[in-house]
């Protein structure tokens, strides 16, 4: 029996609407070698078949992971001939972020249960579901997504965490989990522009400061709650804490960063 979808094939606008990516991006694609499509018509229109179709799904399930462009390319290309092992190691890589996600969906759990003045959390039980091997995903995030001057801006946040005792390091955490927990509240009476903030936002930012090893300017304190939002898993952080907390916050540092910071 004939497989029609072998033989089935798509411009790039109906690609983009199949796999809810945007045209400008299989555009980019195309033009980086990241994906090329299976043939181009006498029009200039671009057609994908079932292969491109295949290793657009694999393009999207690496940048679930944070990988760069370039690596995906190249892993690809390595793993052309033998896409079943890719899908057999991503499969695995799903499973295991999934334990996670309900390790840190507990851990926040058990958090707001001590913020509501129930059961207090062991020290302990306040970092599980964090792995280094995520904030190098983060890290690669911020540079496929900001460029070279953000590599620099890690190194200075690496060595200002090395420096920490583990007592400071648990200090740190702590504190980034009291703020949030702070803004959740802020959130329910004031609106992000609200000069009342301040305070508050001084101290997140004084925190910032202290992890990024220098104050952040204007731009850069902004730049990173637009972080916040676009950052599929630093939404989904702050907004456990509260809905729409991720938008609120990169709001409020915004205009915090307009009345009180310099560029």
């Amino acid at each position: 029996m004939r497989n029609e979808a072998a033989f089935r094939t798509y411009t790039v606008s109906q690609l983009a609407r199949l796999s809810r990516t945007s045209v400008r991006t299989l555009h980019h694609y195309d033009e980086i070698g990241l994906l090329k499509p299976a043939s181009v018509g006498d029009n200039g229109y671009r057609h994908y078949g079932r292969a491109e179709l295949l290793r657009l799904q694999q393009i999207l399930l690496h940048r679930e992971f944070g990988m760069r462009l370039s690596d995906i390319r190249d892993l690809l290309d390595r793993a052309e001939c033998d896409r079943l092992s890719v899908l057999r190691e991503q499969r695995e890589r799903l499973l295991a972020e999934a334990d996670r996600y309900r390790r840190l969906t507990l851990t926040i759990d058990r958090t707001i249960a001590e913020l509501e003045g129930r059961d207090p959390v062991m020290d302990e039980q306040l970092y599980e579901g964090f792995s280094p091997e995520k904030q190098a995903e983060y890290e690669a995030w911020l540079i496929d997504r900001y460029g070279e001057p953000a590599r620099e801006r890690i190194e200075m946040g690496r060595a200002a965490m090395a420096a920490m005792s583990p007592a400071e390091q648990s200090a740190w955490r702590a504190e980034a989990m009291a703020m949030r927990a702070d803004f959740a509240k802020a959130m329910a009476d004031a609106s992000p522009d609200d000069p009342s903030l301040d305070p508050l936002l001084k101290r997140h930012f004084d925190w910032v400061a202290r992890t990024w090893k220098t104050p952040p300017t204007a731009q850069a304190y902004a730049g990173l709650g637009r972080l916040y939002v676009e950052n599929a898993e630093f939404k989904a952080l702050y907004d456990a804490a509260r809905p729409g907390l991720a938008s609120w916050m990169a709001e409020a540092m915004a205009a915090y960063a307009r009345r009180a910071l310099k560029d």
